[in-house]
């Protein structure tokens, strides 16, 4: 699918290397036509250009999941972040693009802002905005989604989902839903992983 050639299929993959290590990665994605597709379903759901969504029990504050914030580009940079930990974290029973891009932009600005300075506000804000690409793994509800933001008409969707086996099943199976635009490809990710916080400078994703 179109899907895997663009940014948000490499975030994903590098996210599951990070937060999923041992677990089988997707070799491409499972084409959702109508809502239907083999193993697809609750607690996922379609919902036209839109993309997918997720439909979530509970939302509690206070929740800090993990996350990793990747940049590309050096002089007009677009900022990438996965996220891992409990959906309810999110906030909102039911997530779906315009939800998971306010979060991951939410927590973005809260890796970037130093409370001890001042002059972090600026990029904070910056970097929250240049939020281009998300995704989000919940291991324990056996869920992953992304949303990605089109650089062109800035349109917001959830392209594709996941689903995580169980530790002894250790695989990923991926649904795409059919591609409104195209997005420039990229070159092949670094090996090497930053700390928890500091945001990765990578021209691939």
């Amino acid at each position: 699918m179109e899907v895997t050639r663009r940014p948000i299929w490499r975030l994903l993959l590098r996210g599951l290397g990070v937060y999923l290590p041992g677990w089988e990665m997707p070799a491409g994605a499972l084409r959702v036509r109508d809502g239907a597709a083999d193993g697809f379903g609750p607690p996922a759901y379609v919902n036209g250009d839109a993309g997918f969504g997720v439909q979530i029990p509970d939302r509690r504050k206070g929740l800090e999941p993990d996350r990793e914030i990747y940049v590309r580009g050096r002089e007009n940079p677009s900022f990438g972040i996965v996220v891992a930990g409990p959906a309810a974290a999110i906030g909102s029973r039911v997530v779906d693009a315009d939800a998971l891009i306010r979060f991951a932009r939410r927590l973005t600005f809260e890796e970037l802002f130093d409370t001890g300075d001042a002059d972090s506000v600026p990029y904070a804000v910056r970097g929250a905005r240049a939020v281009e690409n998300a995704v989000f793994l919940d291991r324990a509800a056996g869920i992953g989604l992304c949303v990605e933001v089109d650089p062109v008409t800035r349109a917001v969707t959830c392209p594709l989902y996941a689903r995580i086996g169980d530790r002894s099943e250790r695989t990923v199976r991926a649904y795409g839903t059919l591609p409104t635009s195209t997005t420039p490809n990229g070159a092949t990710p670094p090996h090497r992983t930053p700390p928890h916080g500091a945001p990765h400078h990578d021209a691939s994703i």
